[in-house]
């Protein structure tokens, strides 16, 4: 059953414009799908990066990324076997262990890697403002079920189409790190389609709309190899967001025309992937998208905005280099004891409340922060 919350009382004019709204002490272990499953000792490393959408209630939903991790790590990573979930040790000689969220196995000439904690979804339910959380429903957690999800279910993006709900989820394992599907007929309960991009292609999200009686989006395929731009390009070889399309949700075929592509005259997008799933707008197609400047462990990300051609998704009508929402340190200096990462905000949702948007974002993969956005920043 879902857990409810009792609500304050809140009018407009105590509204905040940048918020968190889930954190990781807000997760109880102990109805985590882990327990009893799982031979070791966990913890919430985050609860972050969630998708998120409006139910036929006029609620908010948000399937919020929930990062379970090893207390006690010691070169041992969690992975899920068969409806159980076990622990690996690692040969300390094998690997590097400097980042706690990974393991870098170093004596292969292509570095794979394992994950200290396992991702699985929540979800967690809003007011139709964002203000407060009035249910966490445990009992609708989604959790690994088939082989390519064995180190877990991480970043879902939600979107609504003709009346259905359908979320793509990055799954991880030694198979693969490719797109999973899924579906629902009321965002509540969700069924597995299967793969639907293959290896190192993630950050697949699906316009919220048809175009010409086709499914569009945009996907983030991986990668080592880069062809140069020539010389005094425009453009900087490198991640880019590229477009594909549909005839069933299923079966994706890349669009020929190039879609969002780093930009020689910003470092911000050395690079780049997908935010919250393009969202029709008068003016065209509204694309927030995330943008990585070099730096630090893992880089420095903001979130970008792209407008793009209702008929044309792969036409740029408006683009910023300024970010659009930054890194925001203050609001998580009441858990910062907590905090393994800085500089860090990536966009995972959007939806629409009349003269605003709130936008959903994971902060430094710790926690769920909400921003409301005038609209006329887009204008």
């Amino acid at each position: 059953m879902a857990e409810r919350l009792s609500l304050g009382g809140k009018g407009r004019h105590d509204m905040r414009d940048d918020y968190l709204i889930f954190t990781p002490d807000e997760v109880d272990l102990a109805r985590s799908p882990l327990r009893g499953r799982c031979e070791a000792e966990t913890y919430v490393l985050g609860a972050f990066n969630p998708g998120m959408t409006r139910l036929a209630s006029g609620n908010l939903l948000l399937m919020v990324r929930v990062a379970e991790a090893l207390v006690d790590p010691q070169a041992r990573s969690l992975r899920w076997d068969a409806e159980r979930y076990v622990v690996d040790a690692w040969p300390a000689a094998r690997v590097d262990t400097s980042d706690p969220r990974i393991i870098k196995l170093t004596d292969e000439p292509w570095t794979p890697l394992a994950l200290t904690s396992i991702s699985w979804l929540l979800p967690v339910e809003l007011t139709p403002d964002g203000e407060a959380v009035v249910a966490v429903h445990y009992d609708r957690a989604i959790v690994p079920a088939a082989p390519y999800q064995a180190y877990g279910i991480e970043d879902a993006r939600i979107s609504r189409i003709d009346g259905r709900w359908w979320m793509t989820c990055c799954s991880v394992s030694p198979e693969r790190l490719g797109t999973s599907l899924y579906s629902s007929d009321d965002a509540r309960d969700w069924r597995l389609e299967g793969l639907v991009l293959d290896h190192q292609n993630k950050d697949m999200l699906l316009f919220e709309g048809r175009i010409d009686w086709r499914y569009w989006a945009q996907t983030r395929p991986l990668g080592e190899t880069w062809f140069a731009y020539p010389p005094g390009s425009d453009w900087r070889a490198g991640p880019a967001i590229n477009l594909a399309t549909s005839p069933d949700l299923l079966h994706w075929k890349p669009h020929e025309a190039p879609g969002l592509r780093p930009h020689a005259a910003t470092v911000s997008t050395a690079r780049m992937g997908g935010g919250a799933p393009p969202m029709l707008t008068d003016d065209g197609w509204l694309s927030l998208w995330h943008g990585v400047e070099p730096g630090g462990e893992v880089g420095i990300y903001r979130t970008y905005w792209t407008l793009l051609d209702r008929d044309d998704p792969s036409r740029v009508i408006r683009t910023e280099h300024d970010a659009l929402i930054e890194p925001a340190p203050h609001l998580t200096a009441h858990i910062a004891h907590q905090k393994y990462l800085d500089s860090v905000v990536f966009t995972t949702g959007i939806v629409d409340l009349g003269d605003q948007y709130l936008v959903a974002s994971g902060e430094a993969d710790l926690a769920c922060r909400l921003t409301r956005i005038d609209k006329a920043r887009f204008a």
